[in-house]
């Protein structure tokens, strides 16, 4: 049971009972990646059946075969849903979300170089689901992208085509709210916002969107759902740049800035706490925001904080380089020649994904200015760089072996004794402050 928690006057205070009963429904979730695979197994353990679609022959074959990327909760979930054919498929094909009673569209939305929203694998996905949608059907973007697009690309390309939001399908925002890695808080306990076209497309999306969350929270439209999103994410790049030049402050002025910030944390109200490290990764924080910016430009707006955080969460990764040949110079060794083994490369603890990992560029920078760099990371195993693989060292090497070691990700894999033991640390995850040998941004 799911209950309705409405901002709308309009939008009626209701019990979701419908959603205590999905078992007969039909999802498709299109984009099977870090968000959509969990959100569809998610769909099959409330009991709906699931046809999972992915574009990448090598994603399909991955979680048909077992050995996608989770953790082993959603790894247990994933092998019930493969030995359960009858309710859960995984396919190429977009035509076959034509059998679905509700369509999740889940796929990335990533910035290229220039930081400026790529919208094409969103865009593909949705001109695929217009095309194979029918009347009949609720459809529910949850990537975060900018304020109006489901209008543009769901809304007005399903009108052209006959299908009024509101009376022949229901359209909805509902932006994913998975946090990878994160065992402490259930899917279904986070609270689900919803912003339908109409309160009838709000509506139809509760006995879908109310088995995956304890809660839904209804908005008034698809852009204050859009809206939402970014200011989750843009909320927490601000705060974090913030508790990053707070670390700064701290150690010029010989303090741990994470007893400051935990000392802070105790106050009841008006704090929370957000803590330092070495950048932002994932298409999160570092891309969301930029989503935001990109459309404001156009109106010719320019919010201050928001650009200065993001700039803050660019610069991050090159000061945690020249931090490095800080420190090393401290011991009378210069970066350049130096060897230097960077420990995680993951953009957060216990999960293999590198993507916009800060990790990736404090290697380049380190290269650059000519330190010889290894990486140790037992989760994620590689990262490409340009157009380079490097290769995680199998174990710890021994101390001595490197003239620093940088630490920017901290998995559970890896023992605290097998960097603690190093001759140099640089500790820009905060989370070593025993080691004697050790050093922070």
């Amino acid at each position: 049971m799911s209950l309705i928690d409405p901002v709308a006057p309009s939008l009626p205070q209701v019990m979701a009972e419908t959603a205590a009963q999905p078992k007969h429904h039909v999802v498709a979730v299109v984009g099977l990646g870090y968000v959509g695979l969990p959100t569809a197994l998610g769909c099959h353990a409330a009991g709906m059946s699931v046809i999972g679609v992915d574009v990448s022959g090598e994603r399909v074959r991955e979680i048909l075969d077992g050995t996608p990327d989770l953790l082993e909760p959603d790894l247990c979930r994933l092998e019930l849903a493969r030995n359960d054919t009858g309710r859960f498929a995984v396919v190429g094909d977009a035509a076959a979300i034509a059998k679905a009673e509700c369509i999740l569209i889940c796929v990335p939305t990533p910035i290229d170089d220039r930081q400026t929203p790529n919208l094409a694998p969103l865009t593909k996905a949705c001109e695929a689901v217009v095309a194979h949608a029918r009347a009949g059907q609720v459809l529910v973007l949850t990537s975060t992208t900018y304020v109006g697009c489901t209008r543009d690309l769901l809304v007005d390309p399903l009108a052209a085509r006959g299908l009024m939001a509101g009376q022949e399908v229901h359209i909805c925002f509902a932006p994913e709210r998975i946090d990878p890695a994160n065992t402490n808080v259930a899917m279904t306990e986070v609270t689900k916002v919803v912003g339908g076209v109409t309160e009838a497309c709000a509506m139809a999306a509760v006995p879908f969107l109310g088995a995956l969350a304890n809660r839904l929270h209804l908005v008034s439209s698809p852009e204050a759902a859009e809206m939402t999103k970014l200011l989750e994410n843009t909320f927490r790049a601000v705060n974090i740049t913030l508790a990053n030049e707070f670390a700064d402050v701290a150690r010029i002025m010989s303090l741990n800035p994470i007893e400051v910030i935990d000392a802070a944390g105790t106050k009841p109200y008006g704090f929370m706490p957000f803590y330092p490290g070495p950048g932002v990764g994932g298409h999160c924080i570092p891309c969301d925001p930029h989503y935001l910016l990109w459309q404001l430009r156009e109106a010719r707006m320019y919010p201050s904080v928001i650009s200065a955080a993001m700039q803050g969460i660019a610069m991050r990764p090159a000061r945690i380089v020249q931090r490095a040949a800080e420190v090393l110079e401290m011991a009378g060794r210069p970066l350049r020649g130096s060897r230097v083994l960077v420990v995680g490369v993951s953009y957060k603890p216990n999960i293999a994904d590198t993507r916009e990992s800060p990790a990736l560029e404090v290697i380049g920078g380190l290269r650059a200015r000519g330190a010889r760099v290894s990486i140790y990371d037992p989760v994620a195993g590689s990262v490409q760089l340009n157009q380079e693989v490097l290769h995680s060292l199998p174990c710890p090497p021994p101390p001595g072996d490197h003239d620093l070691v940088v630490v920017t990700c901290r998995h559970d894999r890896v023992s605290e004794a097998a960097i603690t033991d190093a001759d140099l640390i640089l500790d820009a995850t905060y989370s070593l402050p025993e080691a004697g040998n050790r050093f922070v941004p």
